[in-house]
């Protein structure tokens, strides 16, 4: 299994981070999905789900900062266009960013629902995309937290995968 994400000498287009255009910012966020294609995705694989995670926020907010999370994306079309987390959210279900959690408290479902990209206040960060090839359709709703979304893969991952990129301050 892989996963392919268009990058330029390792950076995220500027497009999909904080140096987005202020026609593609909403609430002061990127908003802007990168394209993302699963490939060579194992026999009996039904679904497709993701994280996209910042470890690097670690030191400066205290936990890992959760982008974008993701799952019931169908096997068969495993491909995301650019924006899909905003215009094709009917093809999978997407859970709660950083943006929603106690410490950020964003309310807006159009921010913590979504892709939010890396706007790295302290450097350049590395930002981890793990894929999870599946065997089932996961019982889970837009706004699911990460917690939930671990409880529900488990035993039935496939195979998972992880790439990463990295995102300029």
């Amino acid at each position: 299994m892989k996963i392919e994400i268009p990058t330029e000498n390792g950076y995220i287009g500027d497009r999909y981070s904080r140096h987005a255009q202020p026609d593609e910012m909403y609430s002061g966020q990127p908003v802007i999905s990168f394209p993302m294609t699963f490939t060579d995705l194992p026999a009996g694989a039904k679904t497709v789900a993701w994280t996209l995670l910042d470890d690097d926020a670690i030191p400066v907010s205290g936990f890992t900062y959760i982008h974008w999370i993701g799952a019931n994306l169908s096997a068969d079309h495993a491909k995301l266009k650019e924006d899909a987390s905003r215009r094709e959210g009917e093809a999978f279900v997407q859970g709660n960013n950083s943006t929603a959690g106690g410490l950020i408290h964003q309310t807006d479902p159009a921010i913590t629902r979504h892709y939010v990209g890396p706007t790295p206040p302290n450097g350049d960060h590395v930002y981890t995309v793990t894929g999870y090839a599946l065997d089932t359709t996961l019982p889970l709703q837009n706004g699911y937290w990460l917690n939930e979304f671990y409880r529900a893969i488990k035993g039935h991952v496939l195979e998972t995968t992880k790439t990463t990129f990295l995102g300029r301050s």
